[in-house]
């Protein structure tokens, strides 16, 4: 199990493919035949010829018949090939890079993971759309970088750049100053506005009030185009089978509609938002958004830092 994926990694550090952690194997010499050797190779555990794996080892050099075989033995490689001659090719021993990444993914996951105060739920990592929080992602893609660095060269800057970032990441996220998806905060009661599709000019650009429920996603709807005090909107509140954006998506009945006049307009429990935008700008039918909000009255969900014992000396 990782947090993050290849991707991940070239986002935090585009450079990182020039850590691939490859050998060139050079000398090659006719063993037999198109049979070639080289000798003083060092370990080679999976040979590649111009990046292409070439799989599973032969048993023993003199199966080496067919172009794109080979074996190892006590420090000399042998190589098939009637069609080039491996000097003229690029030729290397080694790891296939994507398994390489995806092992350091795995362990920069497992150092996370024991490195996070033991509060913080491991299943709660994901957001709404089950994706892992960004700040999981990016600290975990950190750590693989900079491990994947240190394997080539120890001391590099880069390297201490990268791990002091995640460092600090880790730090915050201990003592409760960044905050993951699924906890709670102070202001959440006051609703988390996120656009859905929208085109128009008119748009929701601030809430007002406490949700008085307990917890939902208030679907908010133009369901008539125009200008402020022309325009139409509707929004869904959750009932006992969905949440309010799922009823608005699925087009049950609004739960209620008004005109878009500039003042903060109730959109249910307790909350309101306000529509805003240029003088002569419309809004768009069914341009929508998505309001998530938790009731005023649920627990805040705050950093869990553990207490240190100290004594006096």
């Amino acid at each position: 199990m990782a947090y993050a994926t290849n991707r991940d990694l070239k986002d935090v550090f585009p450079d990182i493919d020039s850590f691939d952690t490859k050998t060139s194997l050079y000398g090659w010499v006719v063993h037999s035949g198109s049979r070639y050797k080289a000798e003083n190779c060092g370990l080679v555990t999976q040979l590649f010829v111009s990046g292409e794996n070439l799989g599973t080892a032969q048993s023993d050099s003199s199966s080496v018949t067919t172009n794109g075989q080979w074996y190892y033995t006590d420090d000399v490689c042998y190589y098939y090939n009637d069609a080039s001659n491996p000097n003229d090719l690029l030729m290397e021993s080694g790891e296939d890079w994507g398994d390489v990444r995806a092992r350091y993914l795995s362990n920069a996951s497992k150092y996370l993971d024991s490195m996070l105060d033991s509060m913080l739920p491991r299943e709660q990592f994901k957001d709404q759309d089950g994706n892992y929080d960004y700040i999981i992602v990016r600290t975990t893609s950190l750590l693989a970088c900079s491990f994947l660095i240190r394997a080539s060269d120890p001391t590099s800057e880069i390297a201490d750049a990268l791990w002091g970032e995640a460092d600090k990441n880790i730090a915050s996220l201990n003592e409760g100053n960044t905050k993951l998806s699924w906890q709670t905060t102070g202001d959440a009661s006051m609703g988390v506005i996120r656009e859905g599709s929208v085109s128009g000019s008119l748009r929701i650009v601030d809430t007002k009030g406490l949700y008085a429920g307990v917890y939902d996603k208030i679907g908010v709807k133009i369901t008539t185009a125009g200008i402020m005090g022309t325009a139409v909107y509707s929004y869904w509140a959750g009932d006992s089978t969905n949440l309010g954006a799922e009823r608005m998506n699925n087009g049950d009945s609004s739960t209620f509609s008004d005109t878009v006049n500039g003042t903060y307009q109730p959109v249910g429990s307790g909350l309101y938002v306000r529509f805003a935008g240029d003088t002569g700008d419309s809004a768009t039918l069914n341009d929508y958004w998505e309001i998530e909000v938790i009731g005023k009255s649920e627990t805040v969900d705050l950093g869990y830092p553990r207490s240190v014992s100290m004594t006096r000396r």
